[in-house]
């Protein structure tokens, strides 16, 4: 048995994927209108967060937008596919076209400037510096 960490929201991705089946199996030619939840591996270095996505499809790199935030990365863009075959000879479209975005919480504040992405075969990773030194700061108060 695989321990598994606690997620609130697992419920609510269960829901939806039964919902995107419910609708593959009754409108079969219509299966890929959604890519759904992109999916993301994020861990951290001594220096760094390293995010990493599976977005199959992508031919161009303007069809990929990345955001960063101090705490968190904003990956959305287009997949857009060639259509090699007629629709009156396609049997089944499983492969994704359209839109996608993704928002992840970063383990660690980060630093927008610096930040380096890659697209390869599929998988797009971004590394993001982690901000240097403690970013609180001691409040002085006014005692009277």
């Amino acid at each position: 048995m695989a321990l598994v960490p606690y997620d609130p929201f697992r419920y609510f991705d269960n829901l939806r994927q039964d919902w995107d089946r419910l609708f593959v199996d009754w409108f079969p030619g219509r299966a890929a209108q959604g890519m759904g939840r992109l999916n993301a591996d994020v861990y951290e270095t001594e220096n760094e967060v390293v995010a990493v996505f599976d977005i199959p499809g992508v031919s161009r790199k303007e069809d990929i937008d990345i955001d960063v935030d101090n705490h968190s990365l904003t990956v959305s863009g287009t997949v857009n596919q060639i259509q090699e075959v007629q629709a009156e000879h396609m049997h089944r479209r499983e492969r994704f076209i359209g839109k996608f975005h993704r928002t992840v919480s970063l383990p660690a504040p980060v630093s927008p400037e610096g930040v380096k992405a890659s697209y390869k075969n599929g998988v797009l990773e971004v590394r993001m510096p982690k901000m240097k030194g403690d970013i609180r700061r001691k409040i002085d108060i006014q005692f009277h």
